[in-house]
């Protein structure tokens, strides 16, 4: 991760003051404010402001004037229930605020979740900062023949082919980005190269840089939605460079709401739901029933995706 010495003064500034509020706050999450997390080689998480905690969820649940007299075990236990029975509109009352730097790829995955603020980094106004994601070997795999849109991580490239990547993926970056800082007649600092020349506007010399650019992002969204993008981001099947996101930022919820955290983890990412079809399998498997593929009404990935949950061969 790569920050400059200007944003860790900023950020130790802000860790440095003190605010009394009558807000409810959450004490863990408290402890890690602005503290940026690293992510992949050069990015970061960090938490910029956040509104509520377990008890807002609670309290606008019961339409309540305060933190209330019910006993933590009912407050866990509503949470639940709100949970498994999918009544969002309580989570939605909570609500978090990130600062984000990650590859451009990952940021045109992640603007699909439309349920969030956003305000990036202008390439328009600003300089482009030298830096390139580049994978580490491990994680250079095949195409996978099942999952189209996706990587085989059980395939990874030989060495001979690994080294060869990196290679393409390094000139590639250096090159792009010294034929834009000459396009724009600056270095990286902003400085003018060549007084006798006028320079590429930056908005149009953005367009040479490739998607493993970094940038960055403030990202506002409430839990409700921000769980939903957690329960994909963060599954296996997601894209390993946006999923260590998620996974960063799951911990971060943790701290943040514990209990709801808890919920989720019961209700939706550990947990499933089935269709009608997939409910009447597991009942006639239940049964002892012998039962069939093509006498289920699923589809063959559906049937292959239920037994996998099943664990049945």
């Amino acid at each position: 991760m790569v920050i400059k010495k200007q944003q860790l003064a900023e950020i130790a500034e802000l860790r440095n003051q003190t605010n009394h509020t009558l807000r409810p706050v959450s004490k863990e999450l408290e402890e890690v404010l602005y503290q940026p997390f690293n992510v992949l080689d050069h990015g970061f998480v960090r938490v910029i402001d956040y509104m509520g905690n377990d008890s807002s969820v609670v309290q606008s649940a019961r339409v309540s004037y305060g933190a209330g007299t019910k006993k933590v075990n009912a407050d866990k236990a509503l949470i639940n229930y709100l949970m498994a029975h999918r009544h969002t509109t309580p989570f939605e009352m909570c609500e978090i605020k990130f600062h984000i730097k990650l590859p451009i790829f990952v940021a045109r995955q992640w603007i699909r979740h439309r349920t969030a603020s956003v305000n990036e980094y202008s390439a328009r106004y600003s300089i482009v900062e030298d830096e390139f994601y580049i994978p580490q070997a491990q994680y250079l795999s095949a195409q996978s023949k099942v999952n189209h849109q996706g990587r085989d991580e059980t395939k990874i490239l030989n060495k001979e082919e690994q080294k060869k990547v990196l290679q393409i993926l390094k000139a590639d970056s250096t090159n792009a980005y010294n034929n834009y800082l000459e396009m724009i007649n600056q270095d990286a600092d902003g400085n003018i190269v060549d007084n006798n020349k006028e320079g590429l506007a930056r908005e149009l010399a953005r367009m040479n840089l490739p998607l493993n650019c970094y940038t960055q992002w403030y990202w506002k969204i409430d839990l409700h939605n921000l769980l939903h993008f957690l329960n994909l981001r963060a599954d296996s099947h997601a894209q390993y460079e946006i999923r260590v996101y998620a996974e960063v930022m799951l911990d971060l919820v943790k701290k943040w709401v514990p209990h709801c955290y808890e919920a989720f983890l019961k209700n939706n990412k550990t947990g499933k739901n089935f269709s009608g079809p997939a409910l009447q399998v597991i009942k006639d498997k239940l049964k002892g029933k012998e039962i069939k593929q093509e006498d289920s009404g699923l589809s063959v990935r559906e049937w292959g995706e239920l037994m996998t949950i099943l664990d049945i061969k």
